[in-house]
């Protein structure tokens, strides 16, 4: 069975990933990335075997997912969801770090993220997931190497910040293959690529 890619992502009403302050600037995220269904999506990740994230995420999810897995006071399914992102392959797209990346199971991509899903399709089972890594998500749309797309819409216009969808994106048919609101008024989308 080929391996699905599946891009996960959060964007605000006017199609931001972040605020105008930055890569950093996503505090109107929290509210969303905390209700019981946001936490059953991650829950639901954890069925991949391969994680795909840029340096900033990388660098974020290192700095706050490994303690979550030994907090007994943590949230289980973020417990779960921390522990498996620590065992998971994950394979990095960064031009700035050094390769020993240091967190349990990362390696840095020697080719682009189209070559290295093609090479990762070729080798290995389970689904692959894209996190939350726009810069990537964008590549994998361009070359045709999304086959699923969730994307957890949030009830915010935050004024600024990047675009997951830039001007120019080859056009592409996606069917609504699931929809969930969620207790913060976001709602859980997914999007099967239909080729």
């Amino acid at each position: 069975m080929t391996r699905q890619v599946i891009a996960n992502i959060m964007l605000s009403l006017d199609g931001r990933t972040t605020g105008p302050g930055g890569p950093f600037d996503m505090g109107w995220i929290v509210p969303h990335a905390i209700t019981d269904q946001a936490r059953d999506g991650l829950v639901a990740m954890t069925s991949g075997t391969t994680a795909l994230l840029g340096r900033v995420n990388y660098q974020g999810f290192g700095g706050y997912w490994p303690p979550v897995a030994a907090d007994e006071s943590a949230e289980p399914r973020d417990r779960r969801f921390a522990a498996w992102l620590t065992e998971v392959e994950k394979v990095v797209f960064s031009t700035t770090l050094a390769p020993d990346l240091g967190w349990r199971n990362s390696r840095l991509a020697t080719a682009s993220p189209a070559d290295t899903v093609r090479t990762l399709r070729a080798h290995g089972d389970g689904d692959i997931w894209v996190l939350s890594s726009q810069s990537i998500i964008r590549q994998l749309l361009e070359a045709d190497e999304v086959d699923r797309l969730r994307i957890t819409l949030a009830p915010e216009l935050v004024g600024g910040g990047e675009r997951l969808f830039p001007e120019g994106l080859t056009p592409s048919r996606w069917a609504l293959a699931a929809s969930l609101p969620t207790d913060s008024g976001a709602i859980m989308l997914t999007f099967d690529r239909r080729r």
